[in-house]
Parts: C-alpha cells; sequence; structure tokens
C-alpha cells in the first residue's frame, strides 16, 4: 500500500529501507524468514509439511517437550572472492536460526515420524485414540 502513494506521503523510514534491501540485495530479508508450514488434517492423524530449502537432514532438530514439538534448523555458509595473491576481497559468512513449535498434546509422542526430502521435512502426527467409556450393567443386590 505505501509503494503506491505518491513521493510526498512516504515517510523517511520507507526510503532507508529501501536502500537496505537494496544494498544487501535482500540478504537481511532471508535471514529471519520463518519456517513456512502446512498442516493437513486426516481422519486419524496431522501431517505437518515444512518447507527447508537448502537445508540438509543433519541440519535439522525436531525436539518434544511436554505437549510442544519444536522444528529448529540452522545453516552456515561462507562465500569468498579472492585476488591472485589470496588477498580477500570480499568474504561473506551466513549464518541463519530458524524454530517453529507446535502443540501436539492430543497427539500419540510414541508414534510421530519424519521425514526429508527435496528441502521439504514431513511430519506425521497420528491422533491420540478416544477413549471410550465402556459400558457396564450393575446388579442390584
Amino acid at each position: 500500500m505505501f509503494e503506491l502513494m505518491p513521493f510526498g506521503r512516504r515517510s523517511l523510514s520507507s526510503y532507508f529501507d529501501d536502500f537496505e534491501r537494496s544494498f544487501f540485495n535482500d540478504w537481511t530479508s532471508n535471514a529471519i524468514a520463518p519456517i513456512k508450514t502446512d498442516i493437513i488434517e486426516h481422519d486419524d492423524e496431522y501431517v505437518i509439511e515444512a518447507e527447508l530449502p537448502g537445508f540438509e537432514k543433519k541440519d535439522i532438530n525436531i525436539d518434544i517437550d511436554g505437549d510442544y514439538l519444536t522444528i529448529k534448523a540452522e545453516t552456515k555458509s561462507e562465500k569468498e572472492e579472492k585476488q591472485c595473491k589470496g588477498n580477500y576481497i570480499c568474504r561473506e559468512r551466513r549464518y541463519g536460526s530458524f524454530s517453529r513449535t507446535f502443540d501436539i498434546s492430543n497427539i500419540n509422542h510414541e508414534k510421530i515420524s519424519a521425514e526429508h526430502n527435496n528441502g521439504v521435512l514431513k511430519i506425521t502426527l497420528p491422533k491420540l485414540e478416544e477413549v471410550k467409556p465402556k459400558t457396564k450393567n450393575i446388579e442390584i443386590k
């Protein structure tokens, strides 16, 4: 919406934001992007599909603490460009840490499974079976 406003109505901070994005080539916005997830409900389970492009299986942790499941992913990368003499012209390091937490209070924790394929983490969360009260006939004495 603000990009459509006339020149005189834009705030000064928006010009600094635009400058920062163009200077860093949107590098900073990628560093704080959340893990994008889809949650699918089936009759007997939930499936979480989390997009983690560029992450390898070793970079991803799934932890359960009580009734909360947390997905954590960390990445480290370096980019080097050198002159012929070996002096650095440009050397960039990037570190990103991402996490998402989900309430799994109605999930069978023992049967949770996960797989990672082509940048997508798929977690299968089986629902707890409903405990139906047993019917019982009480004899009158």
